[in-house]
């Protein structure tokens, strides 16, 4: 999901956390260009040659519950038994997306939202709060009053 891709040191494709990508994919040293196609198909320009080469495939999964997918953060998500088992494919091929190299998922949060909800939760928890204390009052002259 995070598509933010880097060469590491020995030339493979890794996320910005540097973790691999799957499968793994080296892009030869002398490479000028990196182009990765709406298939997925990664091909790499080197340096005095014309035509790319074509480096690796990547391959998409889909699963028959997504929301049953453990969040591990960083955009790393584990195969859980809510989940279900993963169908994978290539990208343009039926069920599948597309691939656009560039492209970076943002934020879908709304911060204007998000800060009138954390308000109006703010709210009520304070005047919940104050129920709380005057109940507490209430109840300690209840209390004196019985004395």
């Amino acid at each position: 999901r995070d598509g933010s891709f880097q060469l590491n040191a020995t030339g493979q494709i890794v996320k910005a956390d540097g973790y691999q990508v799957q499968p793994g994919m080296t892009v030869p040293t002398d490479t000028t260009n990196v182009t990765i196609n709406s298939a997925g198909q990664v091909y790499a320009t080197e340096q005095g040659k014309v035509n790319p080469t074509l480096v690796g495939q990547f391959n998409l999964a889909n699963f028959a519950n997504t929301n049953g997918l453990a969040a591990q953060g960083s955009n790393l998500f584990l195969q859980t038994e809510a989940s279900g088992a993963p169908t994978t494919g290539q990208a343009t091929v039926s069920g599948f997306g597309s691939i656009l190299q560039g492209d970076v998922e943002s934020s879908n949060v709304d911060i204007v939202t998000e800060m009138t909800n954390l308000i109006t939760a703010q709210r009520a928890y304070e005047m919940n709060s104050k129920v709380v204390s005057t109940t507490n009052e209430m109840l300690q002259t209840l209390g004196q009053l019985k004395s």
